[in-house]
């Protein structure tokens, strides 16, 4: 078992610098567009350090998890990423800031300063998974789709698939990582396959029928890899870690459609104490390879983090950006605007819902350790 110190210090690197990145993309759209922010804060829980700019109080609270970006009269204010804002009665008696420099409140604003502002955040995740994919590429050989070898007796054989082909795409597709072929084979659950290859320049197209395998309770294509591996310390660097984040959001939406279609359950979440798990079973496996690859994991696992609370602060949940996007665009398209009392009320609920799967993913996390 690697140090405990090491898999905190880095489970709350990775943690700040994702939360970070999300709360900072709400901050920076909203200054530009005018918006007065009110607080800017990290974690949850009770304030460990609070300081009061001219505009903006910057907060860390004592849990490392959620964060938030509050705009001076947001409906809903402060219930986002799991985190409650505290009002404290001199904060509710302040005065308020009426220099230009200090802008207006979120209603006043128009309203695609707002959605831009509540957009930027999710956004900004997928560009920190973009940037850290830079470094992670750059210093590791990233898997083509080729395939390494064909099993006996399976469907890709019987379809004419062969060791060496280059798989172009899967159901319209593109692939351009072999792990985007080995995740498509594996949430495809058991339904007719077309696979288009290469093989010699030219190209051919099957439809494949995945095989059920009865020990392993799950179907299979029949095929093996990656066959192929491209070092990428030259401007492909960018293109590949572009398809790092593509990949991951493939992998972060499957992954909902799959448990959302009844192929997965709660115990399949993992929340801050899973992810410290994998972070620790992750350093433990890796170490003996050494302090780079033990990195480039870490940068990995963060890429993963990255993207998926990108994504899932997109879904259309009361409390989560994609719940407040569509009171945003509903006005948008309307004209109207839904009653900030009652759009409140919304997020509120929302809020509670999301705190009450928190608990539950809490809950299943921690009793992992004990099966």
């Amino acid at each position: 078992m690697n140090s405990p110190l090491l898999t905190i210090l880095s489970f709350l690197i990775i943690f700040t610098v994702v939360v970070v990145s999300h709360e900072f993309g709400h901050y920076l759209l909203a200054r530009l567009n005018g918006i007065r922010v009110r607080e800017f804060s990290v974690g949850m829980g009770p304030a460990l350090f609070r300081k009061k700019g001219k505009m903006t109080e910057l907060v860390i609270r004592a849990l490392p998890i959620g964060g938030a970006c509050i705009f001076e009269g947001e409906p809903g204010e402060g219930a986002e990423l799991g985190q409650v804002a505290a009002r404290d009665a001199e904060e509710e008696n302040r005065e308020e800031i009426r220099d230009d420099l200090a802008g207006k409140s979120f209603n006043e604003a128009p309203v695609w300063g707002r959605i831009a502002s509540v957009l930027a955040g999710p956004l900004f995740n997928i560009l920190l998974a973009f940037l850290l994919g830079l470094f992670m590429v750059w210093f590791s050989a990233e898997d083509l789709p080729v395939v390494h070898s064909v099993i006996d007796g399976y469907p890709a054989q019987e379809a004419g698939m062969q060791a060496g082909d280059t798989i172009v795409s899967i159901d319209g597709y593109r692939v351009h990582l072999y792990r985007e072929a080995m995740i498509k084979s594996y949430m495809n659950n058991g339904k007719p396959m077309e696979i288009t290859y290469e093989r010699d320049g030219q190209q051919y197209t099957v439809t494949i029928d995945p095989k059920y395998d009865e020990e392993a309770g799950r179907y299979y294509i029949g095929f093996s890899g990656p066959g192929k591996f491209t070092e990428c310390n030259n401007l492909s660097v960018f293109r590949y870690s572009a398809y790092e984040v593509r990949y991951m959001l493939m992998a972060t939406w499957d992954s909902l459609l799959y448990m959302l279609s009844g192929h997965a359950s709660v115990d399949n979440l993992a929340g801050p104490v899973g992810v410290a798990n994998v972070i620790d079973e992750t350093i433990e496996e890796t170490a003996p390879q050494g302090a780079m690859m033990v990195i480039i994991d870490l940068f990995n696992i963060a890429i993963l983090l990255s993207v998926n609370l990108g994504v899932l602060n997109l879904l259309p949940v009361p409390a989560l950006d994609g719940g407040r996007l569509l009171f945003l665009l509903f006005e948008a398209i309307s004209g109207r605007k839904v009653p900030p009392e009652k759009e409140g009320f919304v997020h509120l609920i929302g809020f509670v819902l999301l705190m009450i799967l928190m608990l539950v993913v809490l809950f299943n996390d921690i009793s992992r350790f004990f099966r």
